[in-house]
């Protein structure tokens, strides 16, 4: 008899800790729901946006940062930003309809979303190297 109270008990707790973790996690994911609608809103009032970004290295990241109708591309780092490029939307070869659908032309001309390697080669066809 006092082994099958004692079991009884340890199942009840069982179920009050899984209670206890399923309401953790309900609570987990509305506050993230809530707090992803609420940066969106804050966001959605700013003067630029991140087009892309690609990490190059820890804590070293380059990114095409859209302000207005020009093109800024910018390598960060841990402790600095520094400007690689400044592209207008005629140059990265957008047309206006593209850009108010987020759309990009991929490769072969079909239309998707443009790869940051793309982005990047559009990049090295209007700076070229410099031939030493």
């Amino acid at each position: 008899m006092i082994l099958l109270s004692s079991s009884l008990n340890s199942f009840i707790q069982l179920l009050g800790v899984l209670l206890i973790f399923l309401f953790v996690l309900v609570i987990t994911y509305f506050t993230t729901k809530w707090i992803g609608g609420y940066q969106k809103i804050q966001m959605s009032g700013r003067s630029f946006q991140v087009v892309d970004t690609i990490r190059i290295a820890n804590n070293k990241l380059v990114q095409v940062i859209k302000m207005g109708d020009v093109y800024l591309v910018i390598a960060v780092a841990k402790d600095n930003v520094t400007m690689l490029a400044k592209l207008t939307e005629e140059e990265m070869g957008l047309t206006e309809a593209e850009i108010c659908n987020g759309k990009t032309p991929g490769q072969n001309g079909e239309k998707g979303q443009m790869t940051f390697q793309e982005t990047l080669e559009k990049l090295k066809e209007h700076f070229p190297k410099k031939q030493d």
